[in-house]
């Protein structure tokens, strides 16, 4: 019986539409078709073997199941996963693609044989809607098909194939230099086959699309093949039709393994595709810069005033979180959910980031969208009224709203970029007045979220906790490195917050009992803070420190240079939806930063 490996144990393949996860041994665990929030194919990730997989390796393990892979890559700057078994009779190579999407999608496993014969096997076993459906799997001339409602998936392959326990399998032998290919593709099931695949073919194409995309990066410090990486794994987080930019290609995937934090992250959120957008606008990635901009023009078009938090791939709005009963969840971790209702929250730091967003976009000569300074306005006019309120906060709380620090101090971003908007020339609006706004609730921030005693800001007014998020206050400008205050947080949440390793919690949690955020149970260190502390370690001037705790940040990636979005520091194992652009993101700012503060010399 296959059971889903370490989150770190998987590797991602995609098509900029959608993702599959790839486990060491050979299986496909997770793929959603045709889009990213479509209900999966394979959900083995979040079941058992009864809910879809696709597994693929040498017949060398107990039952005929394949061993972990003696090695695996990615073939160079691509998405393109080999991975190979030694075995007593030879080594076999698997090649896993999605090719960059030109019709039905598809997912191409090519086995190529390097040294003897080495008997394999395709073992297939597709489940839909999240393993709940068994489809009806029939051959139509010599292609195997499975439909079931509006779905169909082909099987191409010139194996042989034979149908087993509801499932379809292929045994087959291969020698050195023999290429055997299989390919599954999707199409609705009232339409037309899709075509027949041609597997060299698309794979020559999906490794030229990727060695040409990796050269616009202008990224060439220390740690280039991490930046890379990463820059890699946020395209394939953009679905493309769109422009849309996913936190992650799961749900579910436990922030606490056994526990009840488990959310649907394939969304597109304005916090974490802004950050993203920032992330590529300083490694050269204008196009997709420009795509994200229209989709957040389209998402956001006649409403502004009603910004949501978060939207459909496609800018859509309605995001209703459900229970799917019949999965057990990843190590038992239940419930799986599907929808996300924090899309209904109020989270005022959105804007900020949004506004940080736009204005970088402005400063780095992205071309000029009349729309998107209309909006950047209208966005503080709705911040001028109610920038004072409580919220649920950048970390989307299901307990009482309260007025976090972070959420004011992004207000105040939100409101400075667009000052410097105005003073700049390319739009009018009142001046003085959003000057004085600025000022405004700067003053507050100072006087209610800081606490003199202990020198350092809190997660929310009149609060004596800490929060992660108060890293980003020197980041975004709020108050310089060197104030003593900033120095004071930053040195609070080390102490506080920090983990045994230095890394960073997000905030305190309350084990068995409800926390802040009006959960029970805790988590594990949060990537992305953990880097936001690297980042003003260099600011302050404590660049080997910095410096450090980055390198002991990358050697948490797995061996494809994978992030989730968080590590559990007691199991010493990633946790949370997988790979995360949250985590990613700040990898490449931290990189950019070190490099420019000269900490590698560079």
């Amino acid at each position: 019986m296959h059971v889903a490996g370490r989150i770190e144990d998987y590797a991602l393949i995609g098509d900029m539409q959608t993702a599959a996860l790839v486990c060491r041994d050979g299986t496909v665990d997770w793929l959603c078709l045709p889009r990213f929030d479509s209900p999966a194919v394979f959900a083995g990730l979040l079941g058992t073997e009864e809910h879809g997989f696709w597994r693929m390796g040498p017949v060398n393990g107990p039952g005929g199941r394949p061993a972990p892979a003696d090695r695996r890559r990615y073939r160079g700057d691509s998405l393109v996963l080999e991975s190979e078994w030694d075995t007593p009779r030879g080594t076999v190579r698997v090649i896993d693609f999605m090719p960059p999407r030109d019709g039905a999608p598809q997912l191409i496993r090519i086995v190529e044989g390097v040294s003897g014969r080495v008997p394999m096997r395709s073992e297939l076993r597709m489940r839909f809607n999240y393993g709940r459906i068994v489809p009806w799997v029939h051959k139509v001339d010599d292609r195997t098909v499975a439909v079931a409602g509006p779905d169909s998936v082909w099987l191409d392959t010139e194996a042989e194939t034979y149908g087993k326990d509801l499932t379809t399998f292929s045994d087959f032998t291969v020698s050195p230099g023999e290429r055997i290919a299989f390919t599954i593709s999707w199409e609705p099931s009232h339409k037309e086959p899709p075509a027949v695949a041609d597997p060299e073919g698309s794979l020559e194409a999906t490794e030229e699309f990727w060695r040409e995309w990796v050269e616009h990066c202008t990224y060439h410090g220390p740690y280039r093949d991490a930046v890379v990486r990463s820059l890699i794994t946020l395209k394939a987080l953009t679905y493309a039709p769109t422009g849309g930019i996913v936190a992650a290609p799961t749900t579910s995937l436990p922030e606490c393994i056994g526990g009840v934090r488990n959310w649907d992250y394939r969304f597109t959120w304005l916090r974490d595709a802004a950050i993203t957008l920032s992330s590529l606008l300083r490694t050269g990635y204008r196009e997709e810069a420009r795509a994200w901009r229209e989709w957040l023009l389209r998402a956001v078009a006649g409403d502004p005033e009603n910004l949501q938090i978060m939207y459909g791939i496609a800018g859509e709005r309605e995001l209703g979180e459900n229970d799917l009963n019949w999965l057990p969840g990843y190590e038992n971790s239940r419930p799986v959910r599907v929808g996300n209702g924090a899309a209904g929250q109020l989270q005022l730091d959105v804007y900020g980031e949004v506004t940080e967003a736009l204005h970088l976009a402005h400063m780095t000569g992205l071309a000029r969208n009349d729309y998107a300074s209309l909006l950047q306005l209208k966005l503080i006019q709705w911040v001028e009224k109610h920038w004072d309120e409580p919220d649920e906060g950048i970390w989307e709380v299901r307990g009482p709203r309260r007025h976090f620090v972070h959420s004011k101090v992004m207000t105040w971003v939100a409101v400075d970029r667009t000052v410097k908007l105005i003073e700049s020339g390319d739009v009018d609006g009142p001046l003085e007045r959003w000057k004085d706004l600025r000022e405004t609730i700067h003053r507050d921030v100072c006087e209610k979220g800081y606490d003199k005693e202990r020198n350092t800001f809190t997660q929310s007014y009149g609060s004596q906790e800490l929060d992660a998020s108060l890293l980003l206050i020197p980041q975004m400008g709020f108050l310089p490195p060197d104030d003593k205050r900033v120095i004071g947080t930053i040195e609070a949440i080390q102490r506080e917050l920090g983990t045994e390793d230095g890394f960073v919690m997000r905030y305190p949690t309350a084990g068995e009992g409800v926390g802040v955020d009006g959960l029970e149970g805790d988590e594990g260190a949060f990537l992305a803070c953990s880097f936001w502390l690297a980042d003003d370690l260099a600011m302050i001037g404590r660049v080997d420190e910095a410096r450090n705790l980055f390198e002991r940040l990358l050697s948490l990636r797995n061996d494809l240079g994978l992030l989730a979005e968080e590590w559990d520091p007691k199991l010493k194992r990633q946790v949370g939806n997988f790979p995360q652009a949250f985590s990613h993101v700040p990898l490449i700012d931290t990189a950019l930063r070190l490099t420019a503060s000269g900490a590698y010399g560079g």
